[in-house]
């Protein structure tokens, strides 16, 4: 065999297990990007109200939150090789059963099974990368696994939407189960991890970390219908009128501090807590953490307010909000992976300043020139911006956390990493909602107010629940009023009005949020990222 066609098989080798690990990966972002794009044919599928596969996606994030700390554990106790291959079985299972649900309560039961599943296999990627890659390679498969659910969100939008139109909302979790078979077969060929059978798992740890973000995540994930502060007629119960959902987070974070007591104690007892404190011990890896959360979240903002924009300021359909989004979430991956390359010339400080400087800029060029279409060059450059700056904060500080720990430790910062990215999720998700819906209805009253149209015919005004509505259905509501033709037309260019102006206001509230988040990267570290040894990590497990 000649030298060159020897090395060119070394070189498929050595990336064969990062490319089993992105599969992985995408099994489990693929479901969470499928359910928002196929809302509307399971809802008329499963004859569900249109919130159902918000539900289902709200139980899938809460489980792997509240319970990857748990899956981390198992992955040491057990070798995480072994923990990856039964979790990749058990989520291809759920997602036959979501294939196959008829009712709602069955597509809940297979998120839920998924949601346990990914919870287990999150925290073993990372200690499977470290056995595989080292130095550069190392930085560029985290960067890799940072970018997947940006790729996998700008695919699965593109292919679910069209089999869900074409087809079934099915095919897309059935073609899954085809995934789960292709992952498990090849995850032999992984390094495997030895198992280390003195591990203990803290019972009391588990139960005070999944309430806290059960509570916190349930809260956040209901501030909207709820109320943020004083309760709405959807809220369940009321104390002093105030809404559940504040109340909910505030008991959540209490419950979180008592977790973090509990751990604390449990180290001073020379007892292994659910989580080591090591992964948080240092003011650059707790700043690292509070930048996860900002990235993440704003990440997601941008996300919901681009289809918000297409769906409903343009009245366009799913499929093209893919199209819209493409951009944005191919700029998230490229960087992902890209950015590692200035690891050696520019700190982690440094860096991670400049992205949030780049995402700032890139909301307010969208904010400023955003109109009625997505094909202006500007807002498509401030989307490119905005993608490169939170693709480069997300693989940043990913390995920040990982080279700032202990070396033993990955399989808790892989854990770590699950929690701060499904908190974040939920975070962002309530914050733009929150305040587009806030500035929509402040936006509308004013208008209202100065248009001297009859109070009845004020769809969408301070009198009623204030929502998003297309210009279509504003004039099939207008018109329900028994409104004149001249002032179903002047209701609608109301509404249209307050909807481009809170949604340029919501870019530029958000871009304000990721300004300040200069001051939590301001203490990262100087130095660039480290290597996480696969060496030490076998050698101290063995």
């Amino acid at each position: 065999m000649s030298r060159p066609v020897a090395d060119r098989r070394a070189a498929r080798a050595r990336w064969l297990p990062l490319v089993i690990i992105v599969l992985a990966q995408l099994q489990m972002a693929i479901n969470i990007s499928a359910l928002p794009v196929s809302l509307g044919p399971i809802s008329a599928d499963l004859h569900a109200p249109a919130t159902a596969a918000a539900t289902a996606l709200l139980l899938y994030s809460l489980f792997v939150a509240a319970f990857v700390m748990v899956g981390a554990k198992l992955g040491k106790l057990l070798g995480e090789r072994r923990v990856l291959q039964a979790s990749i079985v058990v989520h291809g299972a759920a997602m036959g059963l979501m294939a196959t649900s008829t009712n709602t309560s069955t597509m809940n039961t297979a998120q839920v099974i998924a949601g346990l599943a990914a919870a287990a296999a999150v925290p073993t990627l990372v200690v499977l990368i470290a056995a595989n890659y080292h130095g550069r390679q190392q930085e560029t498969a985290l960067g890799v696994l940072a970018g997947i659910p940006a790729v996998a969100s700008a695919v699965t939008f593109l292919v679910a939407g069209f089999l869900a139109t074409a087809l079934s909302w099915r095919y897309s979790f059935g073609l899954l189960v085809i995934l789960a078979v292709v992952v498990l077969v090849l995850s032999y060929r992984l390094t495997p991890i030895p198992r280390q059978p003195s591990i203990k798992i803290d019972l009391v740890g588990v139960m005070l970390s999944a309430a806290a973000i059960a509570l916190i995540l349930f809260g956040f994930s209901n501030l909207q219908t709820w109320g943020p502060l004083l309760a709405e007629e959807q809220a369940p119960f009321s104390l002093l009128r105030l809404s559940p959902a504040p109340i909910l987070i505030l008991a959540g974070v209490v419950l979180g501090q008592a977790f973090f007591a509990w751990s604390h104690r449990r180290v001073a007892a020379d007892k292994q807590p659910l989580l080591a404190m090591e992964v948080l011990e240092s003011r650059e890896e707790k700043s690292a953490v509070i930048a996860f959360l900002v990235a993440g979240s704003l990440g997601l903002a941008v996300g919901f307010l681009i289809p918000l924009n297409v769906q409903i300021v343009q009245d366009r359909s799913p499929l093209f909000s893919a199209v819209a989004i493409l951009p944005y979430a191919v700029a998230i991956a490229v960087a992902s992976v890209l950015s590692v390359r200035l690891y050696d010339r520019v700190s982690p400080r440094r860096l991670g300043i400049g992205s949030f400087v780049l995402i700032a800029i890139g909301l307010a060029v969208v904010a400023f020139t955003l109109g009625g279409r997505w094909s202006a060059v500007l807002v498509i450059l401030g989307l490119l911006l905005v993608g490169i700056g939170v693709g480069t904060m997300l693989t940043l500080l990913f390995n920040v956390l990982v080279s700032a720990s202990p070396k033993r430790l990955a399989g808790d910062v892989g854990a770590l990493r699950g929690v701060a990215n499904n908190v974040s999720n939920a975070l962002g998700a309530a914050l733009v909602s929150v305040v587009a819906v806030g500035l929509l209805g402040m936006f509308l009253a004013s208008g209202f107010s100065r248009s001297g149209l009859p109070p009845h015919v004020r769809v969408g005004g301070p009198s009623a629940q204030v929502d998003f509505l297309t210009d279509t259905e504003l004039r099939s509501a207008v018109r329900a009023t028994s409104a004149t033709p001249a002032q179903v037309e002047q209701a609608v260019a109301i509404n249209a009005d307050a909807r481009l102006r809170a949604l340029r206001a919501s870019f530029l509230i958000v871009g304000g949020i990721s300004l300040l988040a200069i001051f939590p990267a301001m203490r990262l570290p100087k130095y660039a990222p480290g290597e996480l040894s696969a060496d030490e990590i076998v050698g101290e497990t063995a």
